[in-house]
């Protein structure tokens, strides 16, 4: 599988618009100054989005574009298949190669990179929008957290004291978002 540009600025993409929406329309202006994806390309990205039932256009003053579900049904899968992304690894295995190799290294390579994309797919179908917004949240929490232990390691004792105390009401995440 290689994953190219379009797949990659389309999932950030709709990451940032999920990030920034907060139920009002997004402009694609604001997303491709955030990200640095150009304009153009944003623009044709979300018109396969929009095809695709991942997000709903808002014209008029203070329109741009919004998710068509919640981010908890949007998965990256629906995303890249949108934007026409191939994940299949086995891709490549067919044609003229596969009707004169009968050979069972051959057979064998082909069932395993097949099952690889099963597994990819799977994967992918399974890890939402929401997922890695929650994620996100969990990677600021760690960051505030590091950066309290920071300041109490050069802070004063009287400081020390106080910062203890924040830093206990703030739990890390206990385990990791199957993404």
């Amino acid at each position: 599988m290689r994953l190219t540009s379009k797949g990659r600025y389309a999932v950030r993409a709709m990451l940032d618009l999920t990030t920034h929406s907060n139920g009002n329309p997004v402009r694609l202006q604001e997303i491709s100054q955030r990200q640095n994806i150009s304009l153009h390309y944003l623009e044709q990205l979300f018109r396969k989005l929009r095809n695709g039932q991942s997000v709903k256009s808002v014209r008029g003053p203070g329109g741009g574009y919004v998710l068509a579900r919640s981010m908890d049904q949007i998965t990256i899968k629906d995303i890249l298949d949108c934007v026409g992304e191939n994940i299949n690894p086995a891709k490549d295995i067919l044609g003229t190669e596969a009707e004169s190799a009968s050979t069972v290294e051959f057979h064998l390579s082909k069932n395993y990179f097949q099952n690889l994309g099963l597994i990819m797919r799977e994967y992918l179908s399974t890890t939402s929008l929401g997922d890695l917004m929650r994620k996100a949240k969990d990677i600021e929490i760690e960051a505030k957290t590091e950066e309290t232990t920071a300041q109490v390691e050069v802070a004063p004792a009287a400081q020390v004291e106080s910062t203890i105390g924040m830093t206990s009401a703030i739990r890390n995440p206990i385990g990791e978002i199957n993404q």
